[in-house]
């Protein structure tokens, strides 16, 4: 479980809530909370919604592909 990515989720609402939010389906925002959110899809929410991100570790609630791949 990625408590970071998983805090990240239940601050913008709950899974359902962020699956409408990038159109994805629920099972994908699920899989988040295990591996950590998408590099894109963090850019997104650190442009849109910065202040959900105060006293988050970014880096930890990234996905490991996507910090990778940066």
């Amino acid at each position: 479980m990625n408590t970071e990515a998983t805090k990240v989720i239940e601050l913008l609402g709950d899974t359902a809530e962020v699956a409408r939010m990038f159109e994805v389906r629920m099972p994908s925002v699920s899989d988040w909370k295990r591996v950590g959110i998408p590099r894109a899809r963090m850019l997104f929410i650190r442009a849109v919604r910065p202040d959900v991100l105060e006293g988050i570790d970014v880096d930890a609630a990234t996905s490991g592909e996507a910090r990778e791949a940066a």
